[in-house]
């Protein structure tokens, strides 16, 4: 019996023992896995959210758009000391003024972009107090300067997976960028969905320049090698837009005009345009209004067809409108992201035709927020989507409104570039009206638009509406379609010109035949005399010559020995004339004068 208790005492103990030292294991590790500063996405736990206590669950469902990923909230943040000491054991209780690490793809207001405050040497952090949805919690100052919130209608939808989060390396570029840890490659149900290379027979975006307006882009990707200029620096100075801190811009150049490479990283939907990177903003999510609108001043003076707002622009400010109306009347399409459901009716809607407002959706179809109804022009992938990433991370996948304006600002470089007759109005127009529907009903639909875009249809279609302006309509036929015309036209001429040949040797072959000679009448051969048909009269036959009949020996009249002509039309047993009277003897004829012999005159026979 003693036995059994000293057992069991003994076990009790070795179990105990094991536990604390499993938790002494667990607090160690996050420690010292979080002991190095590095830039990370973050949030700030408050008091309350919408009136109950925060936790795990529901700030996955808001940043991540699904209540399911804050597995990866925890394990991020589990055993990480906090502000007031404690640490993260149970995903249901959290306490305000925590700092919780968010996967890379995390968006929406509160969430953060740079050092961690506790990493900040001597930073006092402070709990945070309640504060409502739209406000972004008080936190310590750090390094760099503190981000605010991302556009909410960029909130993805269920489903997305996580993207990798920027840290500091040997690969930190110029500029004070932090580096980034490589990412396994990404779902390309984006790039499949569209299937940009059906359209690249027609157009694939050759001569367009297209300015991406955002944190940059890193031009030294061998992806955008050459298919990125210097661009401009509108915060820094620098006089350079081809470096990128925060990655956004990268991900759009990525999608407009990346290369295909033996990676097997996806292809820009525009691969021979060229991007102009024009950096508004250098470690912050958010661009001043003063910046952006010159920022799209100066890619219209650059000479950019298609200009791509990304999320650090307000498109709804009122001096980012006037310059986006500016640019569209200067012949340049404008391409930006959708109003949130939230935001009140903007300036943005009166900028004009070339404006293009753009919604994201998931693979499933859903948008990847909540849009203002009636503001979404035509919709976009949005949600999980592979781009490049920055400093050598190879592709990253995210979700944002703003790989849907890259997508279709690609597609307008398409279109610019098969047709470059159209106005920036009918070039959005033709990527309008050539998307996929989508939504019920009559288009445009008040949260899909005008659909899905629909980059192959956009540059091969043909619309009648174009086809009727006059003289532009021979210009704006897709390029299949002029083939086939040309094909067309030359066999026409062909058989028409074989044509010709023949009438003209027939022509020919009548003059140069001899005509038969006509009648004394004038009539044809083989044709009456008054109508120049029927069997042609008879000649007549030629007179006989005279003959001197021997006079009779009885005296008689003397007799011809010719045979009696027959005339022509009259029987030959038909009566003939009589002959006229013998004269009578002695008679005289009228103006001649009587001949006085002694014997009559000899009387001349009648004729027989």
């Amino acid at each position: 019996m003693r036995t059994q208790m000293f057992l069991s005492t003994r076990a009790s103990t070795g179990a105990v023992l094991a536990a604390a030292a499993l938790t002494a294991t667990l607090a160690a590790v996050p420690s010292a896995a979080f002991a190095g500063s590095e830039y990370v996405k973050y949030y700030t736990v408050t008091t309350s959210y919408h009136g109950a206590a925060e936790n795990l669950t529901e700030i996955a469902q808001r940043f991540l758009g699904n209540g399911k990923r804050s597995t990866e909230v925890f394990n991020l943040n589990v055993g990480r000391p906090q502000p007031d000491g404690e640490a993260l054991v149970n995903p249901a209780k959290l306490a305000a003024g925590w700092t919780l690490m968010l996967p890379w793809d995390a968006v929406g207001t509160g969430v953060n972009y740079g050092l961690l405050p506790e990493d900040t040497p001597g930073a006092q952090i402070t709990p945070a107090p309640a504060r409502s949805a739209n406000t972004t919690p008080d936190r310590a100052t750090a390094p760099v300067a503190a981000t605010p919130s991302l556009d909410p209608a960029s909130v993805p939808p269920s489903g997305s997976a996580p993207a990798p989060r920027p840290s500091t390396g040997s690969s930190a570029k110029s500029g004070g960028c932090a580096g980034a840890a490589p990412s396994g490659s990404g779902s390309t149900w984006a790039q499949l969905r569209l299937a940009a290379d059906q359209a690249w027979p027609q157009s694939r975006g050759k001569g367009q320049l297209v300015a991406v307006v955002d944190s940059g882009a890193d031009g030294s990707l061998p992806q955008l090698t050459g298919h990125v200029s210097v661009g401009a620096d509108i915060v820094g100075g620098s006089g350079r837009g081809d470096t990128d801190c925060l990655g956004t811009g990268t991900a759009m150049a990525g999608l407009i005009v990346a290369q295909q490479n033996n990676d097997g990283g996806p292809a820009g939907i525009a691969p021979d345009a060229t991007v102009m990177p024009i950096r508004v903003t250098g470690a912050a999510t958010h661009a001043s209004p003063a910046d952006a609108a010159s920022a799209i001043r100066v890619a219209t003076d650059a000479g950019a067809t298609v200009i791509a707002l990304g999320p650090s622009v307000d498109a709804g400010d009122a001096s980012v409108s006037s310059a986006m109306h500016d640019a569209v009347a200067g012949d340049v399409v404008v391409v930006v992201a959708a109003a949130a459901a939230t935001a009140p009716a903007g300036p943005e809607a009166d900028v004009g035709g070339g404006l293009l407002r753009t919604a994201g959706i998931g693979v499933d179809g859903d948008l990847a927020g909540k849009y203002r109804a009636g503001g979404v022009d035509l919709v976009a992938p949005g949600a999980n989507v592979t781009s490049l990433g920055i400093t050598g991370t190879g592709t990253t996948s995210g979700t944002g409104t703003h790989y849907a304006v890259a997508f279709v600002a690609g597609e307008a470089a398409l279109v610019r570039a098969a047709y470059p007759e159209l106005s920036a109005a009918q070039v959005a127009h033709r990527i309008e009206v050539t998307a996929d529907p989508m939504g019920e009903g009559s288009r445009p639909d008040s949260s899909y638009g005008w659909g899905l875009m629909n980059p192959a249809a956009s540059v091969t279609k043909v619309l009648p509406e174009e086809n009727a302006t006059g003289d532009n309509a021979s210009r704006i036929v897709p390029a299949a379609e002029v083939r086939r015309s040309n094909t067309a036209l030359l066999t026409l001429i062909t058989v028409l010109a074989l044509g010709a040949s023949i009438l003209l040797v027939l022509r020919l072959r009548r003059l140069l035949r001899p005509e038969p000679a006509t009648g004394t009448d004038g009539a044809r051969p083989g044709g009456d005399a008054a109508s120049g048909s029927g069997p042609p009269p008879p000649a007549p036959p030629p007179p006989a010559p005279p003959t001197t009949a021997a006079p009779p020996a009885n005296g008689g009249p003397s007799r011809s020995t010719q045979p009696a002509l027959v005339q022509v039309g009259v029987r030959p047993d038909a009566a003939a004339a009589p002959p006229p009277p013998p004269p009578v003897p002695g008679a005289t004829t009228a103006g001649e004068r009587p001949v006085v012999t002694g014997r009559p005159p000899e009387q001349t026979p009648p004729a027989s």
